[in-house]
């Protein structure tokens, strides 16, 4: 590929260097600012090499004074896209694992700088590459952040959001190991995050869905009316289109269908009803984080051999929790999915930190009767009589008052 012969002497040793780190693997970003072109508002952009379908690829944020858009092109068109937005930009800075590259124009000259990259120790870049992990699960510089108050305007963590921001990252991380493992829908994912309070995690997803090429159609549903007015402004501020927030709980949102179930501490048996809208709707994806187990707590009768330990109110609520969540891992062993039970970063609220991740087998047919079998037989241990989930599965539920997020 060769550059314009139109361009600076400058602009052409910079898009060399560009080129070079790019072809041997040590670009790490570019970033395009004071742009002067004819899109309208447009401030920067920033350039990563993603991988894509298994397909590494330029991926290109452009960020807007009110929405960030991405843009993801095949390598061999890289250096033509980024020769024709470099002369349309006052200034560009290429970072590489070797050097750092600054290039500032006026009306008449060019500057082109280098700088070398700092050397680190063999801890330090291994603390770097796992960041950088991390990092691409959601862009520090994505304009929703700063709409919730997570960044400022500069794009910077705000030190007191420090903690929702590690929680945010960490949660999309474990949705995109999910999301790997189903097939992709034509008609976009339909996801569905009930108890979805300020919309943190709800953005996020749109977000990270958007910028890796997947069609999303994300609904929050929300109680409290102020939450989903203010949830419905960052989603049009940002340029969320298709995210949108309803007023109300598990039981009044009834989509005529559901990819993706979420249900982040809803209350109780809050839970219960999230899981089997998921279940019911045949989602490929259910992730929920139970909170306030407090259904079982009180059916609870303590076998004569585990009585010395129950005895302690302590104890007895955490094996009711642990008893609760089993039997609802084990439904949703039994009802096709595979199942997993692990520790998540607590949420800001609380200190309750497990999740309940659940994928849609392929090969499923009918309820497992041995599993089935297994959940009987720790009712019976226990002394349980009820458990909502498994009411709800039978459609033998009683209608009576549900909890809400805590």
């Amino acid at each position: 590929m060769s550059t314009s012969t139109s361009l600076s002497v400058q602009e052409q040793q910079f898009l060399e260097a560009f080129q070079q780190a790019f072809e041997t693997d040590h670009f790490d970003r570019l970033i395009l600012s004071q742009y002067k072109g004819e899109l309208e508002l447009l401030e920067k952009m920033t350039f990563r090499v993603i991988s894509l379908n298994e397909q590494k690829v330029l991926s290109c944020v452009y960020r807007y004074k009110t929405q960030d858009v991405t843009k993801n092109y095949p390598l061999n068109e890289a250096l033509t896209q980024v020769t024709e937005l470099l002369t349309c930009c006052k200034q560009a800075n290429l970072f590489t694992d070797q050097e750092g590259l600054q290039l500032k124009k006026n009306k008449k000259k060019a500057m082109l700088t280098r700088s070398k990259a700092k050397p680190v120790s063999t801890k330090a870049k291994a603390e770097q590459g796992h960041d950088r992990i991390k990092q691409r699960y959601v862009d520090q510089d994505s304009v929703f952040l700063q709409h919730l108050g997570i960044t400022d305007q500069q794009g910077q963590i705000i030190p007191s959001m420090a903690r929702k921001w590690k929680q945010i990252n960490k949660f999309v991380e474990i949705f995109s190991g999910a999301l790997a493992q189903i097939q992709p829908q034509e008609q976009g994912l339909r996801i569905v995050d009930f108890g979805s309070g300020k919309g943190y995690l709800t953005c996020a997803l749109y977000d990270y869905m958007q910028k890796h090429g997947q069609t999303p159609y994300v609904t929050g549903v929300e109680l409290n009316p102020k939450m989903v007015e203010f949830c419905q402004n960052v989603a049009q501020q940002s340029g969320f289109n298709q995210l949108d927030f309803f007023q109300g709980d598990v039981r009044t949102y009834e989509p005529e269908r559901l990819d993706v179930m979420i249900a982040l501490h809803a209350c109780d048996v809050a839970t219960d009803f999230a899981i089997h809208s998921g279940i019911r709707l045949n989602a490929q994806i259910i992730m929920c984080a139970p909170c306030c187990h407090k259904e079982l707590r009180p059916q609870l009768q303590s076998p004569k051999v585990l009585s010395p330990m129950l005895q302690f109110g302590i104890h007895a609520g955490q094996q009711a929790e642990m008893l609760t969540d089993t039997i609802r891992a084990l439904l949703l062993k039994a009802y096709g999915y595979e199942t997993k039970v692990f520790e998540f970063v607590a949420l800001e609220h609380t200190s309750k930190n497990k999740m309940i991740l659940a994928t849609k087998r392929k090969d499923y047919e009918q309820p497992d009767q041995a599993v089935l079998a297994q959940i009987q037989a720790l009712k019976e241990m226990y002394g349980i009589q009820k458990h909502s989930l498994e009411l709800l599965l039978n459609d033998q539920w009683d209608q009576q008052g549900i909890g809400s997020k805590c």
